[in-house]
């Protein structure tokens, strides 16, 4: 009974192991910068689209890792970019999936909902490698 037993957690716990996804230490994910000049009288539908449809949207997405939005208070040193009052950053596997994600019908809906809160559509967008 106890041989069996073992055997049995070790074939659980290997298949565990397979199917978990890549060590994010050695892995080299692609990191997406928007900075969005989101108009002030619309921040709320902004932060709330981002958190019911957004962000939901873009989790059911292969190679996706992380989506977040953060609120610029301060720039510490330097000069902030003007009219950006908020940050976008997303986390993908690659780029070839990260390219699928934004040429895909959900995404276009779900960005251009975002998108539709910013003062201009002249913003910038860095594409990084996490290293």
């Amino acid at each position: 009974m106890t041989t069996r037993r073992t055997c049995l957690a070790t074939l659980l716990t290997s298949g565990a192991a397979l199917s978990a996804p890549p060590n994010d230490k050695t892995s080299h994910h692609v990191v997406l910068f928007v900075d969005m000049p989101v108009d002030p009288s619309r921040e709320e539908e902004m932060v709330r689209t981002f958190h019911t449809v957004f962000k939901p949207t873009a989790e059911k997405h292969p190679g996706y890792i992380d989506v977040k939005i953060v609120k610029l208070e301060k720039a510490l040193m330097g000069a902030a970019p003007p009219s950006v009052n908020y940050r976008f950053i997303l986390v993908y596997q690659n780029e070839e999936l990260r390219q699928k994600w934004v040429a895909s019908a959900p995404h276009i809906k779900a960005w251009g909902k975002i998108e539709s809160t910013f003062t201009t559509k002249t913003y910038t967008v860095l594409l990084c490698q996490d290293v």
